[in-house]
């Protein structure tokens, strides 16, 4: 049922996305959905925590591995730039589409969606502060705000890569945020 609703609001948004809609994508019947959700905030709550799973899944491997700046440009490429070109910019960030739509009309959803990008953050902050461990960056590097930088910017180029169906935008804004994370790299000896 996540996984249906999940699909079609990435596709129509949550407005567009009804309950009797869910449930013939789910191939389910209405009073299993309202067994396992109290309401459509509900449901919406539960797609955000499978869409932050999804891409946390996906992209751990890689920011648990960052070593060096490569491997970061290894990240930007693979996870990020590579996504969006298949699609050719088209639907965005799953996550950025459902906070775009989600006002303050639905505080639930929107303390999930935070909570799902400040987990985001704190993985590549993860990420970032290896390398400091490591050597390859000073120790003097914040990783917190650089992590954010680097999130900005993949939400940032995501807006307009949906809006443009390009990858122009978002690769020069990584690019810009990674150069400068470059410019805190340990000198080699």
């Amino acid at each position: 049922m996540v996984t249906a609703a999940a699909d079609l609001m990435y596709r129509r948004g949550v407005a567009g996305t009804s309950t009797p809609a869910v449930r013939d994508a789910a191939g389910v019947s209405s009073s299993q959905i309202y067994h396992y959700f109290a309401d459509k905030d509900d449901l919406t709550r539960a797609v955000i925590a499978f869409q932050s799973e999804a891409i946390l899944s996906h992209q751990a491997p890689l920011l648990a591995r960052l070593d060096s700046i490569e491997a970061l440009r290894s990240w930007r490429q693979v996870v990020v730039v590579d996504a969006a070109r298949r699609q050719n910019g088209a639907g965005g960030c799953p996550l950025g589409t459902l906070s775009s739509e989600l006002s303050d009309d639905h505080p639930g959803a929107r303390d999930a969606l935070a909570a799902s990008f400040t987990m985001w953050s704190e993985a590549i902050r993860a990420g970032l502060a290896a390398m400091v461990d490591n050597g390859s960056l000073r120790p003097e590097t914040d990783a917190t705000t650089l992590s954010l930088a680097l999130l900005a910017a993949v939400q940032g180029g995501l807006v307009l890569a949906q809006a443009q169906h390009t990858t122009e935008a978002l690769e020069a804004a990584l690019d810009a945020v990674i150069t400068h994370i470059h410019d805190h790299a340990v000198p080699p000896a």
